[in-house]
């Protein structure tokens, strides 16, 4: 299976789309969110994906409140945790968390396949204790070239996707 990471799109409603066109033609199976979504219209645009998505609250999201009550409310497919959340995904276990102080925690006790981060804006890849530790940069644009990524969970293969920043 293959899963789409990504982190920190802060309403950039415009570059979300284009990631969720990449995701689409990658065949993801599910979304990961390592937080910062900032408004509700952003869960709704993940929701339109098809996929499941399992995302954490960041430190710039608006209302905490406002988005775990849009995703339980008036979504089927959003999961939304405070500060960690954990996914299996067909005997692949994954973490997430918005701080890597969380992350590297995380990882260190060697219980997890992938531990995802965001809030730094900057992707890194590295391995922890056989883990996988992922930032995978940020959706918004704002530090550089706006992507995400994607982990094949038979291979472990993470791969980096550019998308073209687009501002409206």
């Amino acid at each position: 299976m293959k899963i789409a990471v990504m982190s920190d799109t802060h309403d950039n409603l415009w570059n979300l789309r284009r990631a969720l066109q990449i995701v689409q033609k990658e065949q993801a199976g599910l979304i990961i969110h390592c937080g910062d979504f900032v408004a509700p219209f952003m869960l709704k645009e993940l929701e339109k994906a098809g996929l499941p998505v399992y995302g954490v609250l960041g430190n710039n999201d608006g209302s905490g409140f406002l988005l775990a009550k849009t995703a339980l409310t008036e979504l089927t497919r959003i999961s939304l945790s405070e500060i960690v959340g954990f996914v299996d995904a067909d005997g692949f276990s994954v973490s997430i968390t918005h701080q890597r102080v969380v992350a590297e925690a995380l990882a260190l006790t060697g219980k997890y396949d992938l531990v995802c981060y965001g809030h730094s804006h900057v992707y890194r890849l590295e391995t922890l204790e056989n883990t996988l530790l992922l930032n995978p940069g940020e959706i918004m644009g704002k530090e550089g070239k706006p992507g995400f990524c994607t982990v094949d969970t038979a291979t472990r293969r993470v791969v980096r996707h550019e998308i073209e920043n687009v501002y409206h």
